[in-house]
């Protein structure tokens, strides 16, 4: 005769026959519901980056010339007629020379230059041509053709003298193009964020049991120095969202608690959202000032067409500069910006 023990035991092991087909089936047609297999279409749309040797590289070409038409209707507003303009960004063009050329090292990048171009920095000409084929122009991202792309990239390259004015740059010599860059062997991997290295970026221990539940901050920039070196905000780029603390956000505790009353909800709205690195309450920025944009608007019923250009973004109405579509600002949050900005005085 059995004991209990057996018994229990024979027990337990036919539920777990007759129960765990049934679970591991249920998880694996869980499993096969989640998401479908990626078209031929969306792979390729997603898969579009260009390597350094020149893997994924599209067939086409493009002159200086077509490439001048491209820039001073799509790229000049903010880089200048000659990628010079240090307005918006930072300039693209200058700093190099045709010793540079010929060494692959950009003497500048050493010496007393007060800035850094885009043709001083950059090593490999597929950075380049990805950058601007995937990035540009900066509100209609994608928009370009493979052709304008070559034509776009030929017209930097002769504005830096790296090619001539009648050059035509394509996918079968723009590998002897990258033997001219002037900073082409100015890239160093001697360092821990290259792959192969065996060194880690940071000296930290990751913590891979019984870790705490909350975090703490250990250190924190105090209030009084946040605004140490000026504004952060307006001295990184001027367009699109900017990540962080704006230096004019930290307030002082006790002036914090002598305030009268909370800022509109628009206001903090504004300066969440960075809106306030272009625009100030009573003067021009980059962009026009709340005020400014209130007058104009004023007595007329503009709010739907304002938040339809805070999220579409738009050209013109108040200059040559851009202002960048910005869609991943909910709804509710663009109307509560528009009504405060329309009651700026």
């Amino acid at each position: 005769m059995s004991t209990r023990a057996e018994r229990g035991a024979a027990m337990l092991a036919l539920v777990a026959a007759c129960v765990a087909p049934s679970w591991a089936a249920g998880t694996a047609d869980a499993r096969a519901a989640i998401g479908r297999a990626a078209t031929p279409a969306e792979v390729a749309a997603w898969d579009i980056d260009v390597r350094p040797d020149f893997k994924g590289l599209p067939k086409g070409s493009g002159t200086v010339a077509q490439g001048q038409q491209v820039w001073d209707g799509k790229c000049a507003s903010c880089h200048g007629d000659f990628g010079e303009s240090n307005e918006v960004f930072t300039p693209l063009v200058g700093g190099t020379t045709a010793e540079d050329i010929k060494r692959g090292r950009v003497a500048a990048m050493t010496g007393n230059q007060p800035y850094r171009t885009t043709l001083m920095k950059v090593s490999t000409l597929s950075t380049l041509w990805d950058y601007i084929h995937r990035a540009m122009p900066w509100n209609a991202p994608k928009s370009l053709s493979a052709d304008e792309v070559y034509a776009v990239t030929a017209y930097l390259l002769n504005l830096g003298e790296i090619v001539p004015a009648d050059f035509t740059l394509s996918d079968a010599n723009i590998a002897a193009v990258q033997r001219r860059m002037p900073n082409r062997d100015g890239m160093t991997t001697d360092h821990g964020l290259w792959p192969g290295r065996g060194r880690p970026d940071t000296r930290n221990t990751a913590c891979m049991k019984d870790c705490s539940g909350q975090v703490s901050i250990a250190s924190a920039m105090p209030d009084y120095a946040r605004d140490a070196h000026g504004e952060l905000a307006q001295q990184q780029r001027a367009f699109g969202p900017v990540r962080g603390v704006a230096a004019s956000a930290a307030v002082p505790a006790n002036a914090a608690s002598a305030a009268s009353a909370p800022a509109p909800a628009g206001a903090r709205l504004a300066s969440q959202y960075q809106c306030v690195a272009c625009h100030a309450m009573d003067r021009k920025l980059v962009g026009p000032s709340f005020a400014d944009i209130a007058g104009k608007y004023k007595g007329q019923d503009a709010h739907a067409a304002l938040a339809k250009k805070v999220k579409a973004g738009g050209q013109g109405a108040w200059g040559s500069v851009p202002m960048p579509p910005q869609p991943q600002i909910p709804d509710s949050d663009v109307h509560a910006m528009v009504g405060w900005i329309l009651e700026a005085k």
